[in-house]
């Protein structure tokens, strides 16, 4: 019998663990992100957040468990109990379907803000210059944006750069997208814009995961909240009710200090 494609979730994790040589950075995650959900994850530096991002697109290979993305496992291949992990080629299809803006906005400096959107979307999906001009247009407009599109990176602030980022990430039309705090290298005044970008994609159904510290966003636009420490999950749920009622002693410390 098939499974409805509402039912099955964007994201599941099942018992993730990744180690960076003795040091466990992932002890067994176990989360699970409905379609159209933003999940915020926050919690202290080094509590494995940026890095269980990465394991959702295979940027960093897991070492226990399973990832699966739209319920199609995530960089592996399973035949009876074993895992084979997929070609790059193969792992690069996977990704095609999963945007991730990066806390640094890695955009390529001797492009303009547009021909940095239109070029996965020509290079990797092979779409015409005319009709990735025409997306790649439409994108900025969205991240308001569209009078800066001959700029190039150097001439943009850094809020301006990190919503090119999140541009190019939509070229590629992706079903998931994971933001690694997104406003961290951020001026405080231009944090607000970048927000509101992602406010809007919220709004649209965009189902996203978000390592954060800006916990007024995950509050407002959040629909489960994770807090993670150690390497685990210590506290998830409602994002009133674990920022303002946590029912971890750890939880409690951390956001004394943050909010």
């Amino acid at each position: 019998m098939t499974v409805p494609a509402q039912t099955v979730p964007m994201v599941e994790a099942i018992a993730v663990s990744k180690s960076f040589g003795a040091n466990e950075v992932l002890k067994s995650i176990s989360l699970t992100v409905q379609r159209g959900q933003v999940m915020c994850v926050i919690g202290p530096s080094g509590s494995g957040k940026s890095t269980f991002l990465r394991c959702i697109n295979h940027l960093e290979r897991i070492d226990a468990g399973r990832l699966f993305v739209d319920g199609e496992l995530i960089g592996y291949r399973q035949r009876g109990d074993r895992l084979y992990e997929l070609k790059p080629t193969e792992a690069s299809r996977q990704r095609r379907d999963i945007g991730m803006v990066f806390q640094h906005f890695n955009l390529f400096a001797h492009m303009t803000a547009l021909q940095n959107v239109m070029e996965a979307p020509m290079r990797v999906k092979g779409v015409s210059k005319k009709d990735a001009e025409a997306r790649g247009r439409d994108l900025l407009a969205r991240v308001g944006l569209a009078q800066q599109a001959g700029h190039y990176p150097a001439q943009l602030s850094g809020g301006q750069q990190q919503r090119v980022a999140i541009a190019r990430a939509l070229a590629m039309d992706p079903k998931l997208m994971l933001f690694d705090e997104p406003t961290s290298a951020l001026d405080p005044e231009l944090v607000g814009e970048v927000l509101d970008v992602m406010r809007e994609l919220a709004t649209s159904g965009m189902t996203m995961v978000v390592v954060t510290h800006e916990m007024g966003f995950a509050r407002e636009v959040g629909d489960q909240v994770v807090f993670m420490d150690g390497g685990v999950v210590v506290e998830s749920g409602d994002p009133h009710e674990v920022l303002t009622n946590p029912q971890h002693q750890r939880t409690k410390t951390f956001l004394s200090k943050v909010l």
